[in-house]
């Protein structure tokens, strides 16, 4: 139960670190493979091209566990208690609409790469397990969206969803030398 819950909370982070050393391993072996051996490996970019691609959707999904999408929170948070909650509503709820849409529009590409496979010029897989990204990181966005509004719910309910409560305060005053 302790591993599944430690998942449960870094998954995200998993992905996206194991996809930064990948690319970095990748672009290494590139480097030195040229300039030392004076060979090129052409099998590095792919894997350094997939690798970002999915350390980008698991990075949106990450942002949007911890809700660190871009937001005018200062903006939100002058709002009347009630309006700033509904301004946050209505923005997760285009969030989430938009989320089922590119999870129906990846669905139908994935389609066409399932019934007319194509293959990547270097390492030669199938286009499809790639690209399933798509799927992926937009479901797993979808999911925390609503997580995030089911513990925000199971909360207690105070005060914007899915926020954290930051503390906003004044520097330390520093006291004048005694003469």
């Amino acid at each position: 139960m302790k591993a599944l819950k430690w998942l449960e909370r870094h998954f995200e982070e998993l992905i996206c670190c194991t996809c930064l050393v990948v690319i970095a391993i990748s672009v290494f072996s590139q480097v030195v493979a040229r300039y030392i051996f004076e060979i090129a490996l052409h099998w590095t970019e792919e894997v350094a091209a997939i690798s970002m691609v999915w350390a980008v959707y698991m990075g949106a999904a990450l942002c949007v566990r911890e809700r660190f999408h871009i937001r005018i929170l200062i903006a939100v948070q002058s709002l009347p208690g009630k309006l700033g909650r509904y301004t946050i509503f209505i923005a997760d709820f285009f969030w989430a609409f938009f989320s089922l849409f590119m999870i129906r529009v990846s669905w139908d590409y994935l389609s066409v790469l399932w019934k007319f496979p194509s293959h990547s010029p270097s390492l030669g897989i199938n286009e499809f397990y790639p690209q399933t990204i798509l799927i992926i990181g937009y479901g797993l966005m979808l999911l925390r969206l609503i997580q995030s509004y089911f513990i925000w719910y199971r909360d207690g309910a105070e005060g914007l969803p899915g926020m954290l409560e930051e503390e906003w305060e004044a520097p330390p005053q520093q006291s004048e030398p005694k003469p």
